[in-house]
């Protein structure tokens, strides 16, 4: 019969299974458990998988191994379901097997233990092998313990009340990973639906194909060195793993209102982009019809001459300031003087050098974006709110949304598309901005710009930290958190994804 004490100390470990929440702190949990209310020296844990029993954990006290109480994977094959296997007839019968001496028993095939005994010099002896089933009757598992001891520390076989509550505590972590998986296949199923809509953003133009994944990396890297940092007293705030999630979560989906800004700006190249083209023509045409007026004797041939030269000359303007970063005075001054120079028809019809829409395209003074088109660009973060206004993410995910729809909000007040500013903005969102602007300095598939190496990207980083709109200090640490870091490591993250089991 069992003490008091006893049974204390197994309600007391029967509330533990109950609380934990960390699966592989479960399996050890349970493993260690078992192996001390049946006082043995070895145990296994398996979980059934892909009609398999697959190792989780395996212990053995009198030789010091322990394998996969951390999570690490057991490279062992997993065991097929084969009723000559003990473990793999609990499973099927889901009944409790008790081998006083497994050597003294040919009732399943022991080979695998005895070749073990003779390759480690271990003998096994008694063996208790428990199915683990969970409220609905469904294996979940099977634990197998070897070699039960009696007080003094003699083999003895494995007594019955040892049965009944290894058994009971076994049915009761079953549960517990029944819940745990399922939440897991739950949050998969969360993750799986963001990836898919991440990838269509990307992948709707060949000039976004990596950013969204790549400031989800950036975005994880941050939050880890940031909780190093908290860890050593350099910061005020680190990131357990469900604060990490939701900032990783609300990286890719920032700019999933994207999908609603047209092709035509999200891909635009250059101020005019395919609206050279019909610039080019154009002036062939004007060439063409100022000849005309010569051979009529409109005009004189110095006068077509400086005509034709003037033509060349500007269309070669055009060209050279339709590709360029940054437009001074004096060449939107000149596209201010083309656009009031027009052929007069005979008819007194005009055809003007550059149209209205054009003339706005080219005085862009930096980027490609007319205002209007830029303005359709930022509202991608209002579809952003919007859209996500129609997923439920729960209590856990619950920040997701705020933090993806306002990561172009700046310190100063100056982003969008609230102009929210100071502490009013949550750290999360003050990271996703840092990330966001380093990732467009530095990548390399934008039609409009070269990527900078990452010491002018940073540069330009702590500029807007000094000008007060991104914070100086997550600048230092991403910064910091790169040291070292490689684009293929980078690279190498972004195709393996985020998870969160990782």
């Amino acid at each position: 019969m069992l003490t008091f004490d006893e049974l204390k100390d197994i309600v007391d470990i029967s509330i533990e299974i109950s609380n934990e929440k960390n699966k592989n702190k479960l399996f050890s949990l349970m493993i260690n458990t078992a192996m001390k209310i049946a006082n043995c020296d070895a145990g296994t844990l398996y979980l059934y998988k892909n009609d398999t029993l697959v190792f989780k954990v395996m212990k053995t006290l009198s030789q010091g191994v322990s394998k996969g109480e951390l999570g690490e994977k057991i490279d062992l094959p997993p065991v097929p379901m084969k009723e000559g296997n003990v473990c793999a007839y609990t499973a099927i019968h889901r009944e409790l097997v008790n081998i006083p001496d497994v050597y003294d028993s040919d009732r399943f095939d022991f080979t695998g233990p005895k070749k073990y005994d003779s390759m480690t010099g271990y003998h096994t002896q008694s063996m208790l092998v428990i199915p683990m089933e969970d409220a609905t009757g469904e294996l979940v598992g099977v634990l197998q313990l070897l070699n039960a001891m009696d007080s003094e520390g003699k083999v003895v076989p494995f007594t019955e009340d040892q049965e009944y509550v290894i058994r009971a505590l076994g049915s009761q972590a079953a549960v517990s990973v029944t819940n745990m998986l399922y939440i897991e296949e739950i949050k998969e199923q969360l993750y799986s639906f963001v990836m898919a809509f991440a990838t269509a953003v990307d992948e709707r133009t060949p000039y976004n194909g990596s950013h969204t994944r790549k400031v989800a990396v950036y975005a994880g890297i941050l939050a880890d060195e940031l909780t190093k940092e908290f860890a050593d007293g350099n910061f005020r705030e680190g990131f357990d793993e469900n604060r990490r999630e939701q900032l990783v979560l609300a990286a890719y989906l920032h700019d999933i209102g994207k999908m609603i800004v047209p092709l035509s700006v999200m891909n635009k190249a250059t101020r005019l982009d395919a609206h050279i083209s019909e610039v080019k023509e154009r002036f062939k045409l004007l060439k063409v019809l100022y000849d005309r007026d010569y051979y009529k004797g409109v005009i004189s041939k110095e006068e077509n001459d400086e005509m034709q030269a003037y033509l060349d000359d500007s269309l070669n303007f055009i060209c050279e300031i339709d590709g360029a970063g940054f437009l001074p005075d004096e060449k939107l001054a000149r596209v201010e003087e083309l656009s009031k120079k027009c052929y007069v028809y005979d008819d007194g019809t005009t055809l003007p050098f550059i149209t209205e829409y054009e003339t706005t395209c080219l005085s862009v003074r930096k980027g490609t974006l007319t205002a209007e088109e830029r303005t359709q660009m930022e509202s991608h973060v209002v579809m952003t709110r919007k859209i996500l206004d129609k997923v439920h993410f729960g209590s856990r995910y619950k920040n997701v949304k705020k933090f993806a729809s306002t990561h172009h909000e700046l310190l100063d007040g100056s982003g969008y598309p609230d102009h929210i500013k100071g502490d009013e903005l949550e750290l999360e969102s003050r990271m996703l901005a840092v990330v966001d602007v380093f990732d467009a300095l530095t990548c390399t598939d934008r039609p409009y710009k070269k990527p900078m190496p990452r010491e002018k990207a940073f540069s330009i980083l702590h500029s807007m930290a000094e000008e007060g709109k991104l914070e100086d200090v997550l600048v230092c640490s991403l910064e910091k958190a790169l040291e070292g870091v490689t684009t293929e490591d980078i690279e190498k993250i972004e195709a393996e994804g985020f998870r969160p089991n990782d």
